[in-house]
């Protein structure tokens, strides 16, 4: 009904535009009357982003083009004297290192002066401020909570945008649809800055230097508690993690009872933060934590491996590829509202190739495609000549080599969520991404082969059938995202491979999960 209302209005009213905002500011009261006089709305200001009013009526929350109206009240902005303004909460992982970077490299782009000011012990404000003016063009208010308050900062109006380590959860999207923010499970509504991984850390003082993936889900679990059976000393195991209400903490419980963990051990100890993980490890040759990539510290990484003999570390490109099984996407999450000018810039900012420059320089893993000639892929193809069985011919392999040598990879790939047909959150962004570039017309002229693989469990004509049917569906998704591209320009086509090329044991839901998805290789 309230749609209807708004509806209404807009007919009454051309400048009443679809439910968008600004940044929460309290509640004041505003009348706003069209030019000609004829319409006059008031209410309370719910927020205003330079050029939009968003007002709480008697007919719901609209909004309102400041163009054709007279705002009169105690709430009237200055319009002379415009500042945008945004409030991100969340994550301290993004907050303390990532966002300033991003918005430091942001007012360079825009010729403003940056000044920071700090509020409190977790809050701080960067200003954008016009050098000739010496006038305050925009602000941004960083509070450095954790992902549960960064969403529940959003949900009570108290912030824009949320820095999260994790997926936003069903509560947290049924609450946000109910009071207007829009489906926050939408890919529109979050992106992805950047990307990190979680990481299994000891001291340089432990001889351990790898783990399967199997041994460490039983170790966080308390099925082993002695170094002796890893390789190490007689001696027990402290277990460190991110407390359970960080977004690192969840990404770990959830990425951990994914590989095999029943739980977590009882005595296990808990960080706020990673500098405080990582120093506690650092100091005790006989502690394992998970922790960030990031945030290493003194720390030393642990490969993970199997049975099979695979090792895999956390290498840049390893987790731009996601071939590394525990990488963990740094979102940035949206209402659907209306933000300011200079927000929205700032958005698109963080999408363009100098961001993503910033980001890489900050210690984290950037979203910029790179094509990776077959002859550096050696491992990969080595692995799956000594993975080949009864199940994978040499006619398979050759069949592979054959296609696949003229191409490059895209360090873009695609996975979906266990037991789905739909994509993970970052496949999810890497299939925008894509659609954008094609629209773009970056790879007219090209050809691009979506290549599905699969984990090795079942038999290899049935897993063939499935890889080809997640290609045939992520190059259908991308297209359908696509809508402006010129696809005549470029070809598109699927292939798929099955099981041949592994990059993970198959003795966890990690490795099967590193196996099933779909390339994307081009010349």
């Amino acid at each position: 009904m309230q749609h209807l209302r708004a509806a209404s209005f807009a007919a009454l009213f051309p400048c009443l535009l679809a439910l968008l905002a600004g940044s929460p500011v309290a509640a004041q009261d505003v009348t706003l009357t069209s030019r000609d006089g004829d319409v006059t709305i008031a209410g309370d200001l719910l927020g205003f982003d330079g050029e939009f009013y968003r007002v709480d009526t008697i007919y719901g929350e609209l909004t309102v083009d400041g163009s054709g109206v007279l705002c009169e009240g105690p709430g009237c902005p200055n319009l002379n004297a415009y500042v945008a303004e945004a409030t991100l909460s969340g994550a301290p992982t993004m907050g303390r290192v990532l966002m300033p970077a991003l918005i430091e490299a942001f007012a360079l782009r825009q010729g403003l002066e940056l000044s920071r000011e700090n509020t409190s012990d977790i809050a701080f404000t960067y200003t954008l401020s016009d050098p000739e003016a010496d006038e305050a063009r925009g602000r941004f208010h960083i509070r450095l909570t954790n992902t549960d308050e960064g969403f529940a900062d959003l949900l009570a109006g108290e912030a824009d945008m949320v820095m999260s380590l994790r997926e936003v959860t069903r509560a947290e999207a049924i609450r946000g649809r109910e009071i207007g923010l829009g489906d926050l499970r939408d890919a529109r509504r979050s992106r992805v800055l950047a990307l990190d991984a979680l990481v299994p850390l000891v001291s340089a003082g432990n001889p351990v230097t790898q783990i399967t993936t199997p041994e460490l889900a039983q170790v966080l679990s308390g099925e082993i508690t002695d170094w002796t059976p890893l390789g190490g000393a007689d001696a027990p195991i402290a277990v460190h993690l991110h407390d359970s209400t960080t977004g690192l903490g969840q990404a770990t419980e959830r990425q951990m009872l994914r590989g095999g963990a029943t739980g977590f051990a009882g005595d296990a100890r808990r960080h706020l933060n990673g500098e405080s993980l990582s120093g506690a490890v650092a100091q005790d040759p006989f502690a394992i934590g998970v922790g960030s990539r990031s945030e290493k510290g003194l720390t030393f990484e642990l490969a993970l491996t199997g049975d099979c003999g695979f090792g895999m570390t956390a290498t840049r490109r390893a987790v731009k590829t996601e071939d590394y099984p525990l990488t963990a996407p740094m979102f940035l999450y949206l209402p659907a509202r209306r933000l300011p000018k200079m927000m929205r810039e700032f958005l698109a900012f963080t999408r363009e190739p100098a961001a993503q420059l910033v980001v890489r320089r900050a210690g984290f893993v950037d979203q910029l495609p790179e094509e990776i000639a077959i002859d550096d892929q050696g491992d990969r193809f080595a692995n799956a000549v000594l993975r080949a069985g009864e199940d994978v011919s040499l006619e398979d392999l050759q069949r592979m080599v054959r296609l696949l040598s003229p191409l490059k990879r895209l360090t873009t790939t695609f996975r979906f969520e266990p037991g789905s047909t739909r994509l993970d959150a970052q496949s999810r962004a890497n299939v925008e991404s894509l659609a954008r570039a094609l629209e773009s017309g970056f790879y007219d002229g090209r050809q691009l082969v979506f290549v599905g693989f699969s984990d090795g469990e079942g038999p290899a004509s049935a897993n063939q059938k499935i890889a080809l049917r997640r290609a045939d569906t992520v190059k259908e998704a991308v297209i359908r995202m696509a809508e402006t591209a010129q696809l005549d320009r470029m070809s598109l086509e699927t292939e798929a491979f099955g099981e041949a090329m592994p990059m993970a044991c198959d003795d966890s839901e990690w490795g099967r999960r590193a196996n099933r998805r779909v390339e994307i290789w081009m010349r």
